[in-house]
């Protein structure tokens, strides 16, 4: 029998439907009690029995949306991710997400519990990317849940978003750039950030370097590994973001020579520091020989450069979008860029440095009417 419905007493009713047999043979049902009319218990089981047809009746389960968020980084997330990435989608959900209903049964969430969420964050002044990159871990971790047979259907995907915010590139321009090297050049880890800004690369790739990585004779370094700044202090080797970031970037010769005499200055360092130096083969390094706290690197010695520069301050990382900026403005292809910045996909850096590509395309204009109208 498929469904069956069994009174209990004059308003109460056992609906029952035949799930089929487990793996060692035993019967296997999907039960609810009904209060109310017999009517009301048919209307449940042909409910019921429509979803059995449909592949989507979902068993009854008192598990917590706390408990399989649990399940979930455990199981599906932490081995996919980077350790880095897995912390901070579990410092958002722990900071966001649990504390509103993580005690609520995982089957009893709603869209519009959701969406009253993100209402509520954007109402404390949290920025529309920070609810999207939220929205985006919360929808990865229902949809696993849907493929487990725990939900019907994903109610995060049904909720509306907040506006995109497009926040402006920050990027040096040929002068600045220039300017800027010269000023950097009288810092002693000047040759970080050329190196950064020449390269595209991102901080913790360069970071990571070792000297086994450099060829100082060809001009070109082979990202292999990230630098890990873990939580409460300390530090790691971990993997490249993508597969595209295992990559090899050339750079000109003049970098290679003002490397060649950081390699013997940090020599001579590590000589004068003696038992004290921490030798990991790291390019660049404190003068411990431990690798650089990003923190220390930006505050002490970033950021000065621009103020004794005059020039108007950018993070770190805008050296990277200034290498693409840079390379894009004097009309290097776009595939050769997004190699270099070890991007996932051309798709990706054409979107991320659209505001360069209208001078291309003049410039892509002024090359026909050369070929056309000579």
């Amino acid at each position: 029998m498929a469904g069956q419905i069994i009174k209990r007493n004059e308003r109460t009713w056992l609906v029952r439907v035949s799930r089929g047999r487990n793996a060692s043979g035993r019967r296997q049902y999907f039960n609810k009690t009904i209060y109310g009319t017999k009517k009301d218990a048919q209307t449940y089981l042909n409910k019921k029995l429509t979803e059995k047809s449909t592949g989507t009746l979902i068993p009854a389960t008192r598990l917590t949306l706390d408990e399989f968020l649990d399940q979930w980084l455990d199981v599906s997330a932490r081995p996919r991710l980077r350790e880095r990435t897995f912390e901070h989608y579990k410092e958002l959900l722990d900071r966001y997400v649990r504390k509103q209903f993580g005690a609520h049964r995982l089957t009893s969430i709603q869209a519009l519990d959701i969406q009253k969420l993100y209402a509520e964050m954007q109402s404390r002044g949290l920025s529309a990317r920070t609810v999207r990159y939220i929205h985006a871990v919360l929808t990865s971790a229902l949809k696993q849940a849907v493929r487990w047979g725990m939900l019907t259907i994903n109610p995060a995907s049904l909720v509306d978003l907040p506006k995109q915010e497009h926040r402006e590139m920050q990027a040096l321009s040929p002068e600045q750039a220039i300017a800027f090297q010269k000023e950097a050049a009288k810092d002693r880890n000047g040759i970080v950030f050329n190196f950064a800004l020449v390269t595209g690369m991102r901080p913790e790739e360069y970071l990571a370097l070792k000297w086994t990585d450099v060829d100082l004779e060809r001009g070109n370094a082979t990202v292999r590994r990230t630098l890990v700044w873990l939580k409460g202090g300390g530090w790691k080797f971990g993997e490249p973001k993508t597969a595209r970031s295992r990559r090899t970037v050339s750079f000109p010769l003049q970098l290679a020579r003002a490397l060649m005499c950081h390699k013997r200055e940090q020599a001579e360092g590590r000589l004068k520091a003696g038992p004290n130096y921490e030798n990991n083969d790291l390019v660049f390094t404190a003068s411990d020989g431990k690798p650089h706290n990003l923190r220390n690197l930006t505050q002490r010695h970033f950021k000065p450069i621009f103020k004794r520069a005059g020039l108007p301050t950018i993070r770190l990382y805008d050296l990277r979008h200034s290498c693409a900026t840079l390379l894009l403005s004097a009309n290097e292809h776009p595939k050769v860029v997004s190699e270099r910045l070890g991007h996932a996909s051309i798709t990706l850096t054409l979107d991320t440095y659209s505001h360069v590509l209208p001078s291309m395309q003049q410039a892509a204009s002024e090359k026909l009417e050369r070929i056309l109208y000579r």
